[in-house]
């Protein structure tokens, strides 16, 4: 009997591996692959996804660029830079699905996913720009904000795999 409960209590302990978003967020290292595997062979730069986005729009793409923003709430997007440009992306992924670590700014990674527009209107891109700025603990009052033509559209990509590393450790 006392072997049957040590074997059910190592049963149920190594099953029991999974992680809190909360800790999943906090990861020291956050080296390594995230959501499914990145089976995409060819670059896309984001450069060629902005200047002709209708050829891309809906189509998966593999990017690859420097991580220079990780949402601070939950781990849920990333924006990732491309190599000498200013141009950037937003990796949008399902909450709780993957969780980026706030430790992945200034890693590198390659990114798999579907490219995707988002329309907004004058008040959903004041109201996005109010999120955003509240997930740094900003408070920005809606009568301040300015719209631009360019808060109208967002380009990103809805992530569905990426893969983590330091500069000149890719897997």
């Amino acid at each position: 009997m006392k072997k049957i409960f040590i074997l059910a209590v190592l049963i149920i302990s190594g099953c029991n591996d999974s992680q809190s978003e909360s800790d999943l967020l906090h990861k020291k290292n956050p080296d390594g692959n995230y959501g499914s595997e990145i089976y995409l062979r060819e670059y896309n730069l984001i450069t060629e996804l902005f200047d002709t986005p209708e050829i891309y729009l809906g189509d998966e793409v593999l990017i690859s660029g420097e991580i220079i923003e990780v949402c601070p709430m939950r781990g849920c997007w990333i924006n990732i830079k491309e190599a000498n440009s200013d141009l950037h992306i937003r990796v949008k992924v399902t909450d709780g699905e993957i969780v980026f670590p706030l430790t992945s700014k200034g890693k590198y990674a390659d990114v798999q996913g579907k490219f995707s527009k988002l329309e907004f209107t004058e008040e959903q891109a004041r109201q996005w720009k109010i999120h955003l700025a509240e997930e740094k603990g900003i408070h920005l009052d809606s009568k301040d904000i300015i719209i631009n033509p360019s808060d109208l559209v967002e380009y990103r990509i809805i992530g569905e795999g990426a893969n983590i590393y330091s500069y000149g450790c890719k897997n």
